[in-house]
């Protein structure tokens, strides 16, 4: 039987076997509900009184266990927020500053040794110290002092979650960096991606041309974010002239790059929001809607909660962790985000000898530490990490490559969301998202007064290779000073006036009719390069069409149009692609050409209860693989390579992909025999499979990091697909992570988390949402305001009264 620490670490590790997962099963199910002690430390209730030197603050939850914090000011107020997070999200707080400090092996074993590796080498850490060092002399430090003071109250007082019962280790006490390191885990899931490796591995083992056709510099489609002329509210559009050099045939960094791929941000991270001014609406003033797509996990990425002190009253979203509202409203208006895409990471290769790097016309030594991973129960592996003037270094089996990424700096987002959630309207709004540094986002914005805007925010790099400006989608010859960052300072403070895009010249608009942003591309003509990784425009467009058909009708829109919006699942894909396939009818069988005849009459909706929605999407999967597979694996590339379905779905069926696969060994096909192939596959599988309709596929597979089966959500049918606006991935475990529509006609906004805001296993808060956001429903934004409070937080010294938290 192998250790507990070992099983658990094989869970949080990902390298699972059947035989690892039974032994690990038979192991926990011995923790499972009703065991007297994990009972015990599961279900003890929090004081009801706590102690603090801040001044008085009150808890209230609802119905949902949403809690409504309190406080006579702000110390008092994060203070008690930082009490809450740590009730219910202790472990998963714990979690992420484990990994992102890569001290997992410690708590869990050998299998998150790799997992450590990346991130000590990485130096997050460093990066959120200098982030601490930006942020503790001012207001928003004060307020993170107060949340790590209240966390710890929590953690020193109460019996720990189960979690740290299973693995047998106690948590270390939290601290502003911790919550730091939160923030940069957060960024570094937006926009940590070393697609540059994988674009060079792949023109090296296809050729540029073949390359340029998975991965192409735009996408053709006409659907940006702007659309229309100008990208920016303010000023001219930046004037940097953007030139490509090209990509170097390089084999030796393919095995870095494949290695790179457990740690960079999730197949299907993305999100989308829109807006509505008042002149379209039925009440005269905005609509916004946004539902962010993250990793769907149990408990939920969020914490959903209400803030209130005096001045402020502030209601959404929150990470554990982070004491600040990230997405939602307050008395002024309300915001939403999603991810820009913008490149922010850069790759080098440097000529090197014995422990020196060349740097232009000197060589000059790494910047090298010996640092000890920790592992429980195995052996501590010895890592030496090495800077360059561009920042970390990440080595695998005698590869390396340095690393510029924009989180590597002291990052001011803490003060910029701080500022937010206190802002009174738009300026002041815009005025809190110029400092919003990191992850590059697509912000909306719309306030009671009618005012509304988009912007992107975040520090985009302007490099430049001999005083030019250049694209960043290549690795750079960090040697000969390519692709140089002015302005940039790895794990120090950035020049934030030399070598960024201005935000002024970042693309934006204030007063937009109507706005949408799926990740698409965010405007035609930038004048600069922003990225070449934008999401494939399925949803983009499915939401401007909704939106260009109910204002063509002359009808205001209201928030039933919105929520219709948000539920919507018509996959565009389908609606692109049916066609090609029932044209392939001639080349099918007839069981095959039954399969396909379900999508003859079908309306393209992914619907859980239709057949049709199973046939295309498992079609879809299997005719990705019979277009690329073939070519990969004679080129040695796996499925991290594959392109976007706008990629596979718009392939030229008379070009080179189908007449001369651009890989050797690889006969002609055409695409009408692939199309049949995938679809006799297909059929195939669902009779095997013994699926009837799409929701038996299509379930919900949201999980606990252990990934045991009490502690895992349920499994339930939904609706919706990749490509669909109401988004739900079901092969990354990626989806809608929160549901927002935000109103001022006076009646409560709506939003819904994927699972419960518990993360406590046996409250009756851990899943209780879950069946209403599989079925696409809403929960009213309103606060717990009546009854006594559950908890209260009284002065310490009880001649201080520091007056009534419920004022």
């Amino acid at each position: 039987m192998p250790s507990r620490r070992a099983v658990i670490g094989a869970l949080l590790g990902g390298s699972v076997g059947a035989a690892t997962l039974t032994e690990a099963r038979s192991y926990l199910d011995r923790f499972a509900p009703l065991s007297g002690g994990v009972w015990g430390a599961a279900t003890a209730g929090t004081s009801e009184r706590v102690a603090t030197p801040y001044g008085r603050a009150t808890v209230r939850y609802d119905d949902a266990g949403i809690p409504t914090v309190q406080g006579v000011n702000e110390g008092a107020l994060y203070f008690a927020v930082g009490y809450v997070h740590a009730a219910d999200r202790l472990f998963e707080m714990d979690l992420i500053r484990r990994r992102m400090r890569g001290t997992l092996s410690a708590a869990v074993g050998e299998r998150t040794v790799e997992s450590d590796r990346f991130h000590v080498q990485m130096d997050f850490e460093r990066a959120a110290e200098a982030s601490w060092r930006t942020v503790r002399d001012t207001p928003t430090g004060d307020a993170m002092r107060a949340y790590a003071a209240g966390v710890e109250a929590q953690r020193t007082s109460d019996p720990l979650p189960l979690e740290f019962r299973l693995l047998d280790y106690e948590p270390g006490p939290w601290t502003p960096v911790d919550s730091m390191l939160v923030e940069k885990q957060i960024s570094w899931g937006l926009t940590g991606s070393f697609r540059t490796l994988r674009r060079a591995a792949a023109v090296d083992a296809l050729g540029e041309s073949a390359a340029s056709t998975l991965y192409p510099d735009r996408m053709d489609h006409e659907v940006p974010i702007l659309r229309g002329e100008g990208s920016s509210g303010d000023g001219d559009a930046a004037s940097v002239a953007a030139t490509n050099v090209g990509v170097p045939r390089d084999d030796t960094l393919s095995s870095l790059g494949s290695w790179l791929d457990a740690f960079e941000s999730g197949p299907g991270v993305g999100s989308n929001s829109w807006l509505v001014d008042g002149e379209h609406t039925a009440s005269g003033a905005p609509l916004l809607a946004n539902d962010p797509h993250l990793t769907l996990m149990a408990p939920p990425v969020w914490y959903q909660m209400h803030q209130r002190r005096p001045g402020m009253r502030v209601a959404g979203v929150t990470f554990p962790g982070v004491p600040f509202v990230v997405i939602g409203e307050n008395d002024a208006g309300a915001w939403g985000f999603t991810n820009t895409g913008a490149d922010v990471l850069d790759v080098y290769t440097y000529e090197t000898r014995d422990g020196e790097y060349r740097y232009g016309d000197e060589w000059r030594s790494f910047d090298a530490e010996e640092r000890t991973i920790d592992v429980a129960g195995g052996d501590d592996r010895t890592v030496t990490t090495r800077k360059t003037v561009h920042g970390p270094v990440i080595e695998r089996d005698g590869r390396r490559v340095g690393v510029a990424w924009t989180g590597l700096q002291g990052s001011r987002t803490a003060i910029a969301v701080h500022e937010l959630d206190r802002s009174g309207g738009r300026e002041e709004a815009l005025a809190a998202l110029r400092k919003f540094d990191t992850p590059t986002q697509n912000a909306v914005y719309a306030d009671r007064d009618g005012n509304t805007a988009f912007w992107v925010t975040g520090l985009i790099p302007v490099r430049r290779t001999d005083g030019e400006a250049v694209r960043g989608d290549r690795v750079f010859d960090g040697s000969t000073g390519e692709g140089e960052w002015p302005g940039y300072e790895p794990y120090g403070q950035p020049d934030r006036d030399d070598g960024w895009l201005p935000f002024a010249e970042k693309p934006g608009v204030r007063d937009p009719e109507y706005v949408a942003t799926a990740n698409q591309r965010v405007v035609d003509d930038p004048g600069h390069y922003l990225s070449d990784a934008y999401a494939a425009p399925f949803r983009a467009r499915r939401i401007y069409d909704l939106l260009d058909e109910r204002a063509a009708a002359d009808e205001p829109f209201d928030l039933a149009d919105m929520r219709r919006v948000q539920r919507d699942v018509l996959d565009e894909r389908a609606r692109l692609f049916v066609p090609a396939i029932l044209d392939a009818r001639d080349a099918m069988g007839e069981r095959t050409r039954n399969a396909a005849d379900r999508l003859a009459e079908w309306d393209y909706r992914m619907d859980r209860d239709s057949r049709a929605a199973l046939v295309f999407e498992l079609f879809v999967e299997r005719y990705r693989g019979a277009v690329f597979d073939p070519v990969f694996d004679a080129a040695g590339l796996d499925d991290a390579y594959y392109p976007n379905d706008w990629v596979l779905l718009t392939l030229d069926p008379d070009g080179r992909w189908f007449a001369d696969p651009p890989a050797d060994g690889v006969d002609p096909r055409t695409r009408p025999a692939l199309v049949a192939s995938a679809m006799a596959a297909t059929a195939t599988h669902i009779d095997e499979s013994g699926y009837e309709t799409y929701g038996d596929y299509n379930r919900t597979a949201i999980d606990h990091p252990f990934d045991l089966e009490f502690l895992n959500y349920p499994r339930l049918p939904t609706d919706g697909s990749p490509a669909t606006v109401r988004n739900f991935r079901r092969e990354s475990g990626v989806g809608s992570s929160f549901r927002l529509l935000a109103r001022f006609d006076g009646d409560p906004s709506l939003g819904m988390l994927p699972g419960g805001n518990d993360g406590e296993y046996f409250s009756d808060h851990y899943s209780d949402q879950l069946r209403a956001w599989a079925d696409a429903e809403y929960r009213p934004l309103r606060p717990a305001t009546d009854g006594d409070p559950a908890i209260r937080f009284d002065p310490a010294d009880p001649t201080d009264s520091g007056g009534g938290a419920d004022e």
